[in-house]
């Protein structure tokens, strides 16, 4: 058993500045010499490379059927031995998605902070507030936070607002400076973000004056020791593709492959290098569509990789990576671009969400879990080797196989199933 101080910060509703909240939070207490470690809930990549920049530490996510109840647990008590602070970011509205933000406060006991976009509020700020706290019985709801506040009047109204028996946790007023600027698929990466560190000290500084500057209450996390995994990529080396155009990448998917004991060889398809040496290799998603007339000019890495497949190597495509591997790729302005060809068939972004949310594939090599989240839609003649399914059992994404290419919209989940993630970068 350990306790940490910890909070989670919620929200009514997606878009409320959560995340620039959370960023600057964590980057308030790390500058002044607190271990800070940041979680966030659901599946994301985006968020969590901000804040690892925020707080020094990677940022890993929970999610009780995605990632499973142990693995949240045994992240968790993992960190909190070795931290001062505990920050998880939830995702959506509190109560929205099964589970929710809620159901991860609840089942580690997480006090809960609301953040709340107050910009055409008065008095219903604290009736929304209030909602909140007393929605789910026994939830442990701390206060709330009011985000894009005109100023010191409107704060004071709606701190007035506020129910006697919940905390006011401070305001940041509506100021593009005090954002993270967004896109389609969420924040802009961190690496993108040439001014971010600037951006993250304004946040932190703004939050000095609030009592978030206090640490929040300790909570206890029981012990739960992580399993050892058994060496079954020992000595295999996976060449791992990683920049702007393939940064989805969960560090706990990077930290299972290490444990199952292999070598990882990163590489940037953006900025021209090839492929390495390798014994599997792994497309993980991103933004390929961005950056689709770069990856034209890479032929050389396409015939590698064909190379590689015809050798009977394995490829994992996920999202991203599996839009890479088709003949043409159409951007958001309808442009049609050359890639891989290792796949029959085109792909094209479309003006609207074309899926979301989670989903589990039954694969020859077992039973993993994961999310979908994209704006684009292929076509192929290619027949899916399996479909994957929703939690509620509602057929979700095709997972395609050529030989020991894998290709999927669904981005898994290793640990997961941490013996079935191995095979796939097995012959």
């Amino acid at each position: 058993m350990a306790a940490c101080p910890a909070i989670l910060v919620a929200a009514p509703a997606s878009g409320q500045g959560k995340t620039s909240i959370v960023a600057g939070l964590a980057r308030l207490h790390a500058r002044q010499g607190r271990r800070v470690r940041v979680f966030k809930c659901g599946p994301d990549f985006i968020d969590p490379l901000i804040h690892a920049v925020a707080s020094g530490a990677p940022c890993e996510n929970l999610d009780l059927w995605m990632c499973g109840d142990t693995d949240a647990a045994q992240r968790l008590a993992r960190a909190a031995p070795a931290a001062d602070l505990v920050i998880v970011e939830g995702v959506m509205g509190l109560f929205d998605g099964a589970p929710a933000a809620a159901d991860i406060a609840m089942r580690f006991k997480l006090p809960v902070m609301a953040v709340i976009d107050a910009a055409a509020m008065a008095a219903t700020f604290g009736a929304v507030a209030y909602g909140l706290a007393h929605y789910r019985p026994q939830l442990p709801f701390r206060g709330a936070f009011a985000n894009r506040v005109g100023g010191a009047a409107h704060a004071a109204m709606l701190r007035d607002g506020l129910p006697a028996d919940l905390m006011w946790c401070g305001h940041l007023v509506r100021d593009d400076a005090l954002a993270l600027p967004e896109r389609h698929l969420g924040l802009l990466l961190a690496e993108e973000l040439p001014d971010l560190a600037a951006r993250l000290d304004r946040i932190a500084d703004a939050l000095a004056t609030t009592p978030l500057a206090e640490l929040p209450a300790a909570v206890e996390f029981a012990a739960a020791p992580p399993p050892a995994l058994p060496q079954l990529l020992a000595g295999r080396r996976i060449a791992i593709a990683r920049d702007a155009a393939f940064a989805f990448l969960y560090a706990a998917n990077l930290e299972c492959l290490a444990q199952l004991g292999a070598a990882l060889a990163f590489f940037s398809p953006l900025a021209g290098e090839p492929l390495p040496a390798c014994d599997a290799a792994w497309l993980p998603g991103g933004y390929p569509e961005l950056h689709a007339a770069r990856l034209a000019e890479r032929r050389d890495l396409w015939q590698a990789l064909a190379a590689h497949v015809e050798a009977g190597k394995p490829l994992l495509a996920e999202c991203g990576g599996m839009m890479a591997l088709f003949e043409t790729l159409a951007d958001a302005d309808g442009r049609a671009h050359r890639l891989a060809g290792l796949l029959p068939g085109r792909v094209a972004m479309q003006p609207r969400l074309a899926a979301l949310g989670l989903q589990q594939a039954a694969l020859p090599e077992g039973r993993l879990r994961g999310h979908t989240f994209h704006f684009s839609r292929s076509e192929t003649p290619l027949a899916p080797l399996v479909r994957a399914v929703t939690p509620d059992g509602h057929a979700g994404e095709a997972v395609y196989r050529r030989a020991r290419l894998t290709a999927s919209y669904v981005h898994f989940y290793f640990p997961s199933a941490p013996a079935a993630a191995a095979q796939l970068f097995l012959p």
